[in-house]
């Protein structure tokens, strides 16, 4: 089992919590590919809004990877974008502020943001495990 941070806007991960599905990337397959189901998937917003100036800094989804199916969906003429499937679970939105100094994926707390702009990374499991204790309202 993998652990994924996927970053998107928190305007369009609501509509992939609400549709049940995850697009990485602008869309790109890649990403998609490397998920396995079961995977976890954590999602960070930068920002409240894509293409926005609002900050969000923090993490606002999280679920597990459903099934083995990548699909493409038309949302334009011109982009018919991949996704995958996720089961999410209800959490609430987290800021990484207060975890920052924790997290072993940003060895540079002065730029913690960094890791983040490639929009689609590894973590860890003891950066799951605190991430997601920090986010999922419920106990299994």
């Amino acid at each position: 089992m993998k652990y994924w941070i996927v970053v998107v806007s928190k305007d369009h991960i609501t509509r992939g919590t609400a549709g049940g599905f995850i697009q990485a990337n602008h869309g790109k397959q890649g990403p998609l590919k490397r998920m396995a189901v079961n995977d976890w998937v954590i999602c960070y917003s930068p920002k409240v809004a894509y293409g926005g100036n609002e900050l969000c800094q923090a993490f606002t989804a999280i679920g597990q990877v459903a099934d083995d199916e990548i699909y493409q969906h038309k949302m334009a003429d011109d982009f018919i974008p991949y996704r995958r499937n996720i089961k999410y679970f209800p959490c609430k939105e987290t800021s990484i502020l207060p975890i920052i100094g924790e997290l072993s994926f940003i060895p540079n707390k002065k730029s913690w943001g960094y890791p983040f702009r490639v929009g689609f990374f590894e973590i860890g499991e003891a950066d799951f495990k605190l991430i997601y204790s920090s986010t999922v309202d419920w106990v299994e």
